[in-house]
């Protein structure tokens, strides 16, 4: 049982390295035009960005059956451990930083304000290159200094 808690915890925490990676090297490279519509105001509710939900919820999935259906039961826990983190993905990246669903407006929480500080810094760069904090968690020091 405790195995099984420790996995879902460190494939969460390894999927933070996982969303960075993907998020400078890929993202900002070969799929930009996917991610492109991310730093560009177009009004729309979707954008092509949101693909990348679908792309990181193929591994949780596979994971989910080889856990489910095959003697490797830690599969399960791993595919746990991507679903967690894309929830946290979703809530911190489009709710409380994008505000897509507006419930975290005006919050002084110093995470949070950390948070939407080091974000604003990665979109002031309108195009693929010259981009700095790709991230989403964890939040460099710096931004926590009023």
């Amino acid at each position: 049982m405790l195995i099984n808690i420790l996995i879902t915890i460190a494939v969460f925490a390894f999927m933070e390295f996982v969303a960075w990676f993907a998020h400078k090297y890929i993202m900002h490279g070969l799929l930009w035009v996917l991610h492109k519509d991310h730093h560009q105001v177009t009004g729309h509710l979707f954008q092509k960005n949101d693909f990348f939900f679908v792309i990181f919820a193929v591994p949780s999935m596979a994971l989910f059956f080889l856990g489910s259906f095959t003697s490797h039961t830690w599969g399960l826990f791993a595919g746990l451990g991507i679903l967690f983190y894309g929830m946290a993905y979703f809530f911190v990246h489009d709710i409380i930083i994008h505000q897509r669903i507006k419930w975290f407006r005006y919050t002084k929480n110093p995470y949070f304000v950390a948070l939407r500080k080091a974000h604003k810094v990665h979109h002031k760069h309108l195009n693929k290159e010259d981009g700095e904090c790709f991230g989403m968690l964890v939040v460099p020091f710096k931004y926590f200094r009023v």
